[in-house]
């Protein structure tokens, strides 16, 4: 009953196709070099999926040729697969190779979920020691990898079957999880800044719905995965802000409203009601309210606004606080999305 009958303007159907199909008419954003940058990856993701889930065939077969030129006439915006943030880039073909069956897809996937395995030449010792312990060698603790290194490895599980993806990706969140949840829940953005960013907090919440959402019930994984989940949940229903949404760093008041971080919990917990890991009465109420705030923050032009800018890492409270926001900046324009996909899926 929660995620039934929105007022027209956060109908999840509605918003999903504004904002996939702006997508379609936005302009490809880089990262350091000049390859696709990571969050334009998941706002494509992201527009595919709602694509799937409302069957609209059109959105699809135009998303697959912005991304068929790049196998032809723009390949050197193929990231490079050496960086946690360029790898997570292999979650998009493997998606249209989903999709359509088409094996160009898939090995061009699987190159970039390997990959985060294989140990270059190059390797730094710390590397090579993250290598050795059987993670992932692009391993850096910040809590963003919970999203890029584990969606792409659960996408090239569900395009194989091969357990080895899973696997991996299930250890290296248990050890995530055990390195930067506290005890309230939430996450440092890293081991040495203690500040529960909320887009950082964002990527993990959904990293470990996405992996729940695919990890086999029997796993040896699941019950810790689990159990950090609903630790999460239980805390961020604790900060919603005045807005029935979060705030750039979770647990201080006094910073603004961030809505990428926000769609992303909505997002956790609209999944978790809808499988059954959190109790409908204590959490629909909260995921029905943020969703039909984050809509009052998409534009006439169909942007969202009031959007971290992209942040590293950093032990300083003003950073945080400074933080430029932006509008229609793909780390928000993706979320919304999969909230979108996640309540047009709903039955």
């Amino acid at each position: 009953m929660y995620f039934l009958n929105f007022p027209c303007h956060c109908s999840p159907q509605k918003v999903g196709e504004k904002l996939s199909y702006h997508f379609l008419e936005s302009k490809h954003r880089f990262s350091g070099g000049r390859s696709i940058h990571y969050a334009e990856v998941c706002t494509w993701y992201g527009a595919l999926c709602f694509g799937q889930a409302v069957q609209d065939t059109l959105l699809i077969s135009q998303l697959k040729y912005r991304f068929d030129k790049m196998l032809k006439t723009e390949k050197n915006l193929l990231p490079p697969l050496n960086h946690v943030d360029n790898n997570m880039f292999g979650c998009l073909p493997l998606r249209l190779y989903e999709i359509t069956g088409d094996t160009t897809y898939l090995n061009l996937g699987l190159s970039y979920a390997n990959s985060q395995w294989i140990l270059p030449a190059s390797a730094s010792d710390e590397e090579k020691r993250w290598n050795d312990q059987g993670y992932s060698w692009q391993t850096r603790l910040w809590i963003d990898d919970m999203f890029m290194i584990t969606i792409v490895q659960s996408e090239a599980y569900k395009a194989t079957h091969n357990m080895i993806y899973i696997n991996r990706a299930a250890k290296e969140m248990c050890m995530y999880l055990d390195k930067l949840q506290t005890k309230n829940g939430l996450f440092y953005h890293a081991p040495d800044v203690p500040y529960y960013w909320g887009r950082g907090n964002g990527w993990v919440a959904v990293g470990m719905t996405e992996m729940l959402m695919d990890l086999p019930q029997d796993s040896p994984y699941r019950p810790r995965i689990m159990r950090g989940y609903r630790l999460m949940m239980k805390s961020l229903k604790k900060y919603v802000n005045s807005d029935g949404l979060w705030n750039q760093l979770i647990d201080q008041p006094d910073f603004w409203t961030e809505t990428s971080g926000s769609a992303m919990f909505t997002f956790a917990i609209i999944k978790g009601v809808e499988s059954g890991w959190l109790k409908t009465e204590e959490y629909g109420p909260v995921a029905r309210k943020a969703w039909m705030q984050l809509c009052n923050y998409i534009d006439d032009d169909n942007n969202v606004t009031e959007v971290c800018i992209g942040t590293g890492k950093k032990n300083n409270y003003q950073y945080y606080k400074e933080r430029q926001r932006m509008t229609g900046d793909y780390h928000g324009q993706a979320p919304v999305v999969w909230c979108a996909t996640a309540l047009s899926s709903y039955r």
